[in-house]
């Protein structure tokens, strides 16, 4: 018996190397997230456009984590699953 032959990767290394491309890295626990640091009140529009394009029912998404920083800015992080099937 002789070696065995490794399949072709050629199709796994471009998908990876257009993801990286993208900046596209979804964690481990396959959440996207995208982290914020915006004046309150166009935080409240941003969360509420997440809310209003990825529906908290179908993609599960929710802001993670938030705090306040000086000057009424407001860093926080929206979690959403990256399809709803």
């Amino acid at each position: 018996m002789g070696t065995p032959t490794r399949p072709p990767l050629d199709g796994l290394k471009r998908s990876l190397d257009r993801q990286r491309a993208e900046g596209i890295r979804l964690p481990r626990d396959g959440f996207v997230r995208e982290t914020f640091a915006l004046p309150r009140p166009v935080a409240r529009q941003k969360a509420r456009e997440w809310f209003d394009r990825w529906p908290k029912q179908a993609y599960w998404t929710a802001i993670e984590s938030w705090r306040e920083r000086p000057d009424d800015v407001i860093e926080f992080t929206m979690r959403r699953l990256p399809t709803a099937d």
